[in-house]
């Protein structure tokens, strides 16, 4: 797959994600942010656009946990996503922030 074709299913998985927030489908919504933020966690603008909207989840679901992890997320998008990124890592603040996670099954081929 081409880095256009990942791009692409990023934003796919932000719109799913969208949709299945605005109709209060929490853990659905969750699951294509994390797809959306391990698709778009190697540009800058895309890897901030995902711990943004887990931010808007954390917001939407009165989760602390997430607005505060979230918000430290977003600036360490901003300042270290040119330098390194834990590949596969979720994004959520239920995983470390540092660590490496095998690429969901569904996503590889966005990899290869």
């Amino acid at each position: 797959m081409t880095r256009l074709q990942r791009k692409q299913e990023f934003y796919n998985q932000l719109i799913l994600a969208k949709k299945a927030l605005k109709s209060n489908r929490f853990r659905v919504s969750f699951y294509h942010l994390e797809n959306a933020h391990i698709l778009g966690q190697k540009h800058v603008y895309r890897h901030t656009l995902s711990h943004y909207w887990m931010l808007i989840y954390g917001i939407k679901t009165n989760s602390i946990k997430e607005i505060i992890g979230q918000f430290f997320r977003i600036i360490a998008s901003i300042l270290f996503t040119i330098i390194w990124v834990p590949v596969g890592n979720t994004g959520g603040s239920n995983i470390s922030a540092i660590k490496p996670i095998p690429v969901r099954k569904e996503l590889q081929k966005y990899f290869s």
